[in-house]
């Protein structure tokens, strides 16, 4: 029964205390949280922070949401962009990220070895970013906002989203060719 139901219908049963319903809306959204919170902060360990917090938060603020004025995806998004920013704010200590990998059992070795490099590349290249713009670049290319969604969930204009996004995308790329044109790096 709650499963066909809209997401802000879900909200208003929060509201009233419905555990079921909020079961519901983090079974729909938690990746998204995470997916958003681990681009803009860089570290899995912190995105399952942040999406931990945004749906305590959806909890407790349920009552506070208006529909009139936000879809709830939109009100989520800004929750997690914002809790991501503020940890990206905090000190820092060293992540376990860093720690040996065990051995892949994947089918094959050598592909998942070029993917996983070409991530940590991007991931190495995203860090070097300013966090308004990982926020710009998760939302819209990793979570396929629209202009005007990604600017309500970061509380800007759409004009500014885009200049954002735009801006972006040029740091994003030029990181990208910096690492590939290191030396001892191939081209």
């Amino acid at each position: 029964m709650l499963d066909g139901a809209s997401d802000e219908d879900l909200v208003t049963q929060i509201a009233t205390q419905d555990q079921r319903a909020f079961r519901v809306l983090i079974a729909r959204h938690m990746r998204r949280a995470l997916r958003v919170a681990q681009a803009t902060t860089g570290t899995a360990a912190d995105a399952d922070d942040i999406a931990q917090e945004a749906f305590v938060r959806v909890w407790h603020r349920a009552s506070s949401f208006d529909q009139r004025i936000a879809r709830f995806t939109t009100w989520f998004y800004r929750i997690v962009v914002n809790l991501a920013m503020d940890r990206l704010r905090r000190p820092r200590s060293e992540p376990l990220d860093h720690a040996a990998n065990v051995a892949s059992e994947a089918p094959d070795p050598l592909a998942h070895l070029v993917a996983s490099e070409e991530q940590h590349m991007l991931a190495g290249a995203l860090a070097e970013i300013s966090e308004r713009q990982r926020a710009a670049i998760a939302l819209f290319h990793f979570e396929g906002l629209s202009g005007r969604e990604g600017a309500d969930a970061m509380n800007l204009s759409e004009k500014a989203f885009e200049s954002l996004w735009i801006r972006a995308r040029a740091a994003l790329r030029q990181q990208v060719l910096a690492r590939r044109l290191r030396p001892g790096a191939k081209p």
